[in-house]
């Protein structure tokens, strides 16, 4: 176990290390979720007629598990895994100890760390306009959000081992594949405001679950599953799924590799 841990430690320290020489990156993907969760909660307020503080707390929850960590854990899980192919750190990583189990690992804890970066900064903007979830149940919420960045990192391998081949691809299989899961999931208009056709769509979204979930964590009253649980169980079932799915294109990628 010590020697799992300490590979999947050290690859996410390599990726880190490499996202933070990119100040760039990280400094959009600190500002992406801080714009998109002050736009939601001006327009929140100002479409549905309620105070600052109830929109930044409505807007909260799908801003991070709809956008903020959409972007930076689907597509960076993306972007990391073709540009570890472009570079041929695969065929390095073959001749090392390192196992598969390890890699993935390490992916997933290098996101989680750029996911709870981005946590800090959305609940802190929205603390500062007055957000208090008081009815918060913070141990789910937090599961939901370690649950979501494990669905996001799967699939993301899943994308980059099958369907992108160069770094120029990352950007349109995002926009294609992404940006519509985004607007019916909720992740930049309330899902309050969809007609019931629409609704009936995002149903089998998991983006739409994602979001539903942690805002019935953070701002529902009732706790006990009865009414909302479906979401919770649903996001499981989906990471459970996306972990297996990520994990056999990843074998079969590094089948694909060996014989090059």
């Amino acid at each position: 176990m010590k020697k799992y841990w300490r590979e999947s430690w050290a690859v996410a320290q390599r990726i880190l290390t490499e996202l933070f020489r990119r100040r760039r990156s990280l400094i959009s993907w600190m500002m992406f979720p801080a714009l998109i969760l002050a736009l939601n909660g001006l327009i929140t307020a100002e479409r549905v007629d309620t105070t600052v503080r109830q929109a930044f707390e409505v807007a909260a929850p799908p801003t991070l598990v709809g956008a903020a960590l959409f972007f930076s854990c689907l597509g960076g899980g993306v972007a990391t895994v073709v540009s570890e192919r472009e570079q041929q750190t695969l065929k390095r990583l073959f001749l090392s100890p390192l196992s598969g189990v390890s890699y993935f690992l390490g992916i997933f804890l290098a996101h989680s760390v750029i996911g709870l970066g981005q946590t800090l900064v959305i609940f802190a903007i929205a603390t500062f306009a007055g957000a208090t979830f008081p009815n918060a149940s913070w141990l789910l919420a937090i599961l939901i959000i370690l649950l979501s960045i494990l669905a996001y990192v799967g699939l993301g391998f899943m994308l980059g081992t099958q369907f992108a081949r160069r770094t120029e691809d990352v950007s349109a299989l995002i926009a294609a594949f992404g940006v519509p899961l985004m607007v019916l999931g909720g992740a930049f208009l309330p899902i309050s405001l969809f007609p019931d056709s629409l609704l009936e769509i995002a149903k089998f979204n998991p983006i739409y679950h994602m979001t539903e979930a942690l805002s019935n964590a953070l701002l529902s009253t009732d706790q006990s599953f009865q009414e909302n649980g479906h979401h919770f169980w649903f996001l499981l079932v989906f990471a459970v799924l996306m972990v297996g799915v990520g994990w056999i294109s990843y074998r079969r990628m590094l089948a694909q590799e060996r014989q090059l």
